[in-house]
């Protein structure tokens, strides 16, 4: 089993920042894709962005150039840097990461941007 705990929602101005950070931590033999998705209220949990364990990242078009997504292999640790946030930003984000074929969930946490 794996866990995910994250940190660092909250609440900022639109074209403020917030950076999210999700630690990984119990029976872990090798992280694979470590990786971000939201979901704000009445919509379908989206993704945001992931990055692979070589590095390579995806993200969605919405947050390209705002949102950086890096990962620490050596920390299991998966962080998302989010800049010019907007009031379409606000969801809960969850961390995500697959280990060993299996998807893991953090519980959450909530951004809310204001206009």
């Amino acid at each position: 089993q794996v866990q995910l705990v994250e940190s660092g929602g909250g609440l900022v101005q639109a074209g403020g920042s917030l950076r999210l950070s999700c630690a990984a931590s119990g029976s872990i033999f090798m992280l694979n894709a470590m990786g971000w998705y939201r979901q704000a209220p009445g919509k379908q949990r989206e993704l945001v962005a992931t990055v692979g364990i070589s590095g390579r990242t995806n993200s969605a078009d919405s947050v390209k150039g705002r949102f950086t997504i890096a990962r620490d292999n050596a920390k299991n640790t998966v962080s998302l840097q989010m800049n010019s946030l907007k009031p379409e930003d606000t969801a809960v984000y969850y961390c995500n990461a697959v280990e060993r074929l299996k998807s893991y969930w953090g519980q959450g946490t909530q951004v809310t941007v204001s206009s």
